[in-house]
């Protein structure tokens, strides 16, 4: 995809990446989205190291960029002998000034607003994944219950010894139930 297709496809955002719980974009994606080589935008960001903290941009190490590759699944980076830059959404605003061109500006702007867009939709949905975290910690917790119960039933420990009701098991209870009306002599009277 060329940098125009991204930007008008709602592409950027598939660009963006978290690592290291920080919102990025990748050194690749940003110069196709500029319309430039990666070694182009790289040079330019090193003439301007000062614009760049480490809160603005930071190099992923290699087991970083191995775990980005698997996201992607494919790759076109071939085979690069340095890891890859990535530049947080302030590092991108930054790139427009550097790069200086009228590109690089309509670029910026646009990926901006992805990164805008991006925060307004987690913001917007944050009680719903909340919510599904604790779904999942519950879909845990039942998991792990019932592995606790399949495990006791390939043990045999689950019929009880004394047929009494304990811990509010069901089955301890219904086994304590049928045993007493077996005893019965005549009738029960249940209340």
């Amino acid at each position: 995809m060329t940098g125009k297709e991204l930007i008008g496809s709602n592409g950027i955002q598939s660009c963006i990446y978290t690592i290291r719980d920080l919102q990025v974009m990748v050194d690749s994606d940003l110069a196709k989205l500029y319309c430039i080589e990666v070694k182009v935008l790289n040079q330019a960001v090193k003439r301007n190291s000062e614009r760049f903290p480490t809160g603005f941009m930071f190099q992923l190490t290699t087991q970083e960029t191995e775990n980005l590759k698997s996201q992607i699944v494919t790759s076109s980076w071939g085979g690069k002998r340095k890891n890859s830059y990535t530049f947080t959404e302030q590092g991108v605003a930054m790139l427009a000034g550097v790069l200086k061109s009228e590109t690089a500006v309509k670029t910026s702007i646009h990926i901006i607003n992805a990164f805008v867009a991006m925060r307004r939709f987690i913001a917007t949905n944050a009680r719903i994944f909340q919510w599904l975290d604790t779904v999942e910690r519950k879909q845990l917790e039942t998991d792990e219950n019932f592995k606790k119960i399949f495990n006791a039933i390939e043990a045999k420990e689950i019929i009880p010894k004394q047929g009494i009701f304990f811990n509010g098991q069901i089955f301890d209870a219904y086994k304590f139930v049928s045993d007493l009306f077996r005893t019965a002599k005549k009738s029960i009277i249940i209340i």
